[in-house]
């Protein structure tokens, strides 16, 4: 495939995750419409058009579609990246916050997904769900969020199985703690310890096999490789866990 022939529509793209995905899809010579709903914390690299749209309203999701179609004519990968966190307890969570949250975090996906598709089902694409250790492992005052991500993983089930005769296919990425603006604010929750931020960030590392948390970088590799048909081409339907063993190891031992 000749240089920059692909493309890949990432959103969330001004995130931890997202700033990763973008400069590694980019540097993978990708072509890459890299949408947020704030302007880029960065120069772009050469491959890389910014869309600055609010992916919680589908009227903007819609048109942002039309002028990928318009520009590329193609779209090889949909990595759907872009999220928002609520950090409470259930009871103080309100149902403005709840909508708020599973717009972004769950019907963008459905938008984008109907969107995309026509372009992802003419070259045979991919798509890629960001979601969450949280939709197998969870902890207090996450609920919302929690919940967004698990519905993800039946959605992406469900994308697999209806979009596999058109050779589309459908993974997700479950990212465990990772070095973001997001787990800053997460550990706000008092899950760990009362110390600084770099202390709270010392003791989640103790929980993990590996020891440590995770970079950005890391999850845009599993990103890539689940995106890119030469590398996971027998691969649908599947949940990546990407947490330096936090998940497999019982909360009693």
């Amino acid at each position: 495939m000749s240089k920059r022939e692909r493309v890949a529509l990432i959103t969330g793209a001004n995130g931890g995750i997202g700033l990763a995905v973008v400069g590694y899809f980019a540097e993978k010579n990708w072509r890459v419409a890299a949408v947020s709903r704030s302007k880029l914390g960065f120069e772009l690299p050469e491959g890389v058009e910014f869309y600055q749209v609010d992916i919680g309203d589908p009227a903007q999701v819609k048109d942002l579609f039309k002028q990928v179609a318009d520009k590329y004519g193609r779209l090889d990968t949909l990595v759907n990246n872009a999220a928002i966190q609520i950090a409470k307890p259930l009871l103080e969570t309100s149902i403005e916050e709840w909508d708020s949250l599973m717009d972004v975090n769950l019907r963008a996906v459905f938008v984008s997904v109907k969107e995309a598709y026509p372009l992802l089902k003419k070259v045979h694409g991919s798509i890629v769900n960001i979601a969450s250790v949280h939709a197998v492992a969870t902890s207090a005052d996450i609920a919302s969020y929690a919940a967004s991500k698990g519905a993800m993983l039946a959605l992406t089930r469900a994308m697999a199985i209806e979009f596999a005769p058109d050779k589309v296919r459908v993974n997700t990425v479950l990212p465990g703690a990772v070095d973001t603006p997001m787990l800053d604010a997460g550990l706000s929750r008092g899950h760990v310890s009362d110390g600084s931020l770099e202390d709270k960030k010392a003791e989640l590392a103790n929980k993990t096999v590996i020891g440590r948390v995770g970079t950005p970088e890391e999850i845009a590799h599993a990103i890539h490789f689940l995106a890119n048909n030469s590398l996971s081409s027998f691969m649908t339907g599947q949940s990546m866990i990407v947490d330096g063993g936090a998940t497999i190891r019982l909360s009693t031992e």
